[in-house]
């Protein structure tokens, strides 16, 4: 099963149990998520394992900078559309969805992935692909969100056969 909450974090020894509250605090702020498998990967014994490093919370999440921004990579500068940034001419992301299988602790879109987070409508979808086919120029459309690939063969399928008849 996968683990999700900070009490299954402690429980499967991920965490200790003094970390609760700070864990419940970084979990209330961002997804957390953790496969059978990866929690496998991880060396419990290693207060430094890589592993853990990149899916366990920490309480630093939580800590802000001043040189930090709401937008590390500037996509909504690039974003007239949703769903579509288009920061170079002949390519565009095409945020699909906002969940992913696992979370990473250092993703650079976690204030928009995790559950309960809004997923494009098929309107929006529509419009996003309206926009690129209104942009001859691109040439490489990049599935991104979350991760496109938690999207069933069926649902990916219909998506890239609709981009293809935007496109063509």
């Amino acid at each position: 099963m996968t683990i999700r909450l900070p009490a299954e974090l402690i429980a499967a020894g991920l965490a200790p149990a003094e970390a609760l509250a700070d864990l419940a605090r970084v979990a209330a702020r961002y997804a957390v998520a953790i496969t059978p498998e990866i929690a496998s990967l991880i060396d419990r014994a290693d207060p430094n394992d890589p592993i853990a490093r990149q899916f366990v919370p920490d309480v630093a999440e939580l800590m802000t900078t001043a040189d930090e921004r709401a937008d590390p990579i500037g996509d909504n500068a690039h974003s007239s559309v949703a769903g579509i940034v288009h920061r170079y001419p002949d390519r565009v992301l095409l945020k699909l969805v906002n969940v992913c299988a696992v979370y990473c602790r250092f993703c650079f879109r976690r204030e928009m992935v995790g559950p309960g987070k809004q997923m494009l409508s098929d309107e929006q979808l529509d419009a996003a692909l309206r926009y690129i086919a209104a942009h001859p120029q691109i040439w490489e459309v990049i599935f991104t969100g979350g991760d496109p690939l938690v999207l069933s063969a069926r649902r990916l399928g219909e998506v890239m056969s609709a981009l293809r008849r935007s496109i063509t």
